[in-house]
């Protein structure tokens, strides 16, 4: 048996991205299972899911759930998970952790929706604290170890880490300075990230708490996804 990771649909789950575009970037073969926003998908999800929540990853009969408990159970079975070097290992382990615990303006304000565009009438002062601190955070892994991703010339954990935020930045348009800049569209090229975009503008599913989170933020301008059922 080999690895089956549990998600939710991908025009909305960051949560579901992270571990998915890591092992698709990284060439760890997975099955996949997709299991739709429902109103009661938490009692479903409970039952395969410690914590009721995707994603979460099956291993025979080893069930990790979390997005950075997966990506370290991975990283015992698979070195590239995490860079080589000491340095920038420990940077991109406190950086994802960093992401994984934080940034709760962004997250509540700015909600993962890829296939949609959306002119943000205002931004409160925690979300651009929020969206300077992850400027600066990528512009100091790219000027410490080389780029083009964040702990150096391969795509490793912290990238997956930082993935919404890539998506999050072009729906709301936000446009970071510096190297940051060329990393949001290194990002956003990479096969894997575009593979689970066209995944997520092919879905007709619509779910109503993060469409409504919309109309709060600001104006959509531009929805490329398929038309709804």
């Amino acid at each position: 048996m080999g690895y089956v990771l549990h998600i939710t649909n991908k025009n909305y789950s960051s949560w579901s991205l992270r571990p998915w575009v890591l092992m698709r970037a990284l060439g760890i073969a997975f099955d996949e299972v997709l299991h739709r926003f429902t109103p009661g998908a938490a009692d479903d999800f409970r039952k395969l899911s410690p914590s009721g929540k995707v994603p979460w990853l099956a291993d025979g009969d080893t069930v990790v759930w979390d997005t950075l408990a997966i990506a370290e159970y991975l990283a015992e079975r698979h070195p590239a998970v995490w860079p080589a070097d000491a340095g920038a290992r420990a940077w991109a382990r406190s950086a994802a952790a960093e992401m994984h615990s934080g940034f709760t303006a962004l997250r509540g304000q700015h909600g993962m929706n890829v296939g949609v565009r959306v002119a943000v009438a205002q931004r409160s002062p925690a979300l651009v604290t929020d969206i300077a601190r992850i400027e600066h955070l990528w512009n100091e892994g790219l000027a410490r170890f080389g780029g083009p991703f964040l702990a150096g010339a391969a795509f490793s954990a912290v990238d997956a880490f930082y993935a919404p935020v890539a998506y999050r930045f072009r729906t709301y348009g936000i446009a970071p300075q510096g190297a940051a800049a060329t990393y949001l569209a290194t990002l956003l090229a990479h096969p894997a990230m575009r593979e689970w975009e066209s995944a997520a503008l092919a879905e007709d599913f619509r779910d109503p708490p993060h469409e409504d989170e919309l109309a709060q933020i600001g104006r959509v301008t531009a929805d490329l996804r398929v038309p709804a059922r």
